[in-house]
């Protein structure tokens, strides 16, 4: 018996380069120690208060079914959240709660296309975007950005794909550049899918952690905001990686297509964990501040170790955290020397080619170690490069 196309074809052809990663971790669970800088999970765990407002909302009962839009006091927080900080006006009809920005991620590209339509996004991209749309039944065309652009995408190259697309996914701040879309780029944008018609899926879940620059909703420039569904999640604001709690942002009929999706996969997100978002988002930006406070203080010490040699590059680290180091000089490409960082010092960086050709010769470093032992890291990596230096 075959399994369905749209399942057994989700990866594309070749590897999903992650090998590295893999790798790693076997290296881990056969004893041998190794510096993770791989994954974007926070190196603290969600705070004690907001555990303790889910154990008291589950205990207080609200564990059975929640409403599959999401709770009206979720809904209505998000909504405030969204419009004080965009001065779009939003209202809970303009919002979908879901398990987390994944399960956002594919709900908007399925309710968006028809199987066989073309679904854009930028190339560096985060590594689920092409199954994403795949599974949806979508066809993925990457475009790519060019690293002598600290990646910031040029609105020509994504018009010369635009013809006969559907969807456009964008990604700011990016992951895993670390770049954050200048309004000049954004505005580049918004033309493009206005002349084109295009649906824009707009990936904001790092829009708390800004070091340069300002954070710019696209659903917030002129016409855009019926073509925009905007994906966040508590995730890296909040470090609640695991309750899995995401939302969708849009035009209300589109939410009410979402709503549909859901209550045929998912129905809803537990009633607790919704409790415990509007509490830690309650907490406001001094709190979400807190969060993002280790990875710009991190970034500050990338900079200061990455200066100290000319051998490996830095792009610009203005947003998310992640630095995408450029390696080029080493001869290698990304997956061959974060190959041979792992096998030499048992420190574990994701190659760039894992996330798309454009980011080919760099490797993404999460900055998600304590201080000292990440400057370590970094000084060991570039130590490493520089020995390898053709």
């Amino acid at each position: 018996m075959e399994l369905s196309q749209r399942i057994s074809t989700i990866l594309g052809t070749g590897s999903d380069g992650w090998d590295v990663f893999y790798r790693a971790r076997q290296m881990i669970k056969d004893g041998t120690p190794v510096t993770e800088l791989t994954i974007g999970e926070h190196d603290i765990r969600t705070a004690a208060p907001i555990l303790r407002d889910m154990h008291a909302s589950a205990l207080g009962g609200h564990t059975g079914y929640a409403m599959v839009p999401g709770t009206t006091a979720l809904r209505e927080t998000i909504a405030a959240r969204v419009q004080e900080r965009t001065g779009v006006p939003t209202t809970a009809a303009n919002v979908m709660v879901t398990p987390g920005g994944q399960s956002a991620l594919f709900a908007a590209h399925t309710c968006l296309c028809d199987p066989g339509d073309v679904a854009l996004y930028l190339d560096p991209f985060y590594a689920t975007y092409p199954g994403t749309i795949r599974g949806a039944s979508a066809i993925p065309r990457a475009i790519q950005t060019r690293a002598e652009d600290a990646f910031q995408p040029r609105a020509a190259d994504i018009a010369a794909q635009a013809k006969g697309a559907k969807t456009l996914l964008i990604n700011s701040p990016n992951n895993p550049t670390g770049t954050v879309y200048s309004r000049n780029t954004l505005d580049g944008i918004a033309k493009v899918c206005l002349d084109h018609d295009l649906w824009l899926i707009s990936d904001e879940v790092y829009d708390t952690q800004i070091w340069e620059g300002t954070h710019i909703s696209p659903r917030a420039l002129p016409g855009m905001a019926e073509r925009t569904l905007v994906v966040g999640s508590m995730s890296k604001s909040h470090a609640m990686t695991g309750s899995r709690c995401g939302w969708i942002v849009a035009p209300e009929h589109v939410i009410e297509a979402t709503i549909n999706l859901s209550t045929h996969t998912t129905y809803g997100v537990p009633g607790f964990i919704q409790d415990a978002a509007v509490f830690a988002m309650d907490q406001g930006p001094a709190f979400e501040e807190e969060i993002a406070a280790p990875f710009r203080r991190r970034r500050a010490l990338a900079k200061q170790v990455l200066a100290e040699q000319n051998t490996v590059g830095l792009v610009p680290a203005q947003g998310a955290m992640y630095l995408m180091l450029d390696v080029r000089a080493t001869g290698l490409s990304g997956e061959g020397f974060a190959n041979a960082l792992l096998d030499a010092h048992h420190i574990a960086v994701m190659p760039g080619e894992s996330f798309g050709a454009a980011a080919a010769g760099h490797v993404r470093v999460a900055m998600t170690i304590e201080d000292t032992q990440f400057s370590d890291a970094l000084r060991t990596l570039c130590a490493f490069a520089q020995s390898l230096e053709t």
